[in-house]
């Protein structure tokens, strides 16, 4: 099983390395920009000219579902980065400093994590407006807070080990001990916890596109063409099968991906 995860694992690897390079070359793969409009090839079944089909207003499906990774795929990875990244200081200095700090700081993050996190998605983008940073900042608010609570559970236990007290006693400062000591050796979880993060961040932006609050027309994301194709879908199939099935695999293989992480650098998992 588990060598069998681990080929599923390089698989997955390849298909989001493969749909990365045709995200970044999109201008070069394909003849038709994602906001190109021809009135006389309206709702085309995909062909050789047009291998996905085309819209309503006669734009290539394929180019928009390329120019749409960009904004997908940037909006999934950059957001679980940032939240990655913010919530392990974030935790980390809360659990290395404890008392009533470590309740104070915990406490804001308990009150993120006890609200309905896609209502807060929802106000947030209210509040921000609509377009890639008010996608980013209402995903980032949301998601650092999962990332925080890893964090802090290894801190508390790293902080009892034996290698920080031989630190302390050397009368290293708190801040190199934590960042140099402490965070090198609870890594693992916390890219775990990213490789998941991915994922549940690029169906966040997409289901935020598809209720019609992620970005304005003629911009593109996977979110926003199955909003527009779901219409459609008896009539014209293809507006909504290309989306559903690129967002479908996509999120699979990052799930994929960070299940054959967790497996590599969890030996109790293993078994």
């Amino acid at each position: 099983m588990f060598w069998k995860k681990v080929g599923n694992a390089h698989i997955a690897a390849l298909f989001i390395g493969f749909i990365t390079l045709l995200a970044i070359a999109a201008p070069w793969i394909t003849h038709f920009s994602y906001s190109d409009q021809n009135a006389s090839e309206t709702l085309l079944s995909p062909s050789r000219m047009h291998w996905c089909g085309t819209d309503s207003l006669g734009r290539d499906l394929f180019s928009r579902l390329l120019y749409g990774a960009r904004v997908s795929l940037g909006i999934g990875c950059f957001t679980a980065l940032f939240s990655a990244v913010f919530g392990t200081i974030y935790g980390s200095l809360s659990a290395y400093a404890g008392g009533y700090l470590d309740a104070f700081l915990m406490r804001i993050g308990d009150i993120l994590y006890s609200l309905p996190s896609i209502l807060l998605t929802v106000l947030i983008m209210l509040v921000v407006g609509r377009g890639p940073l008010g996608i980013f900042v209402a995903i980032a608010v949301v998601g650092w807070v999962s990332a925080a609570r890893i964090a802090r559970g290894q801190v508390l236990q790293a902080k009892e080990l034996p290698y920080v007290e031989a630190a302390k006693s050397l009368g290293l400062s708190t801040l190199r001990i934590l960042f140099k000591h402490i965070l090198p050796n609870i890594l693992p979880p916390i890219l775990v916890n990213l490789s998941f993060e991915i994922p549940q961040n690029i169906l966040s932006e997409s289901f935020l596109s598809f209720v019609g609050l992620g970005l304005a027309p003629p911009y593109a994301s996977w979110g926003s063409l199955a909003n527009e194709g779901w219409r459609a879908y008896r009539t014209y199939p293809h507006l909504i099968f290309f989306p559903a099935l690129i967002l479908f695999v996509t999120i699979l293989a990052f799930q994929v991906l960070g299940d054959a992480l967790r497996v590599a650098l969890d030996p109790q998992s293993r078994k």
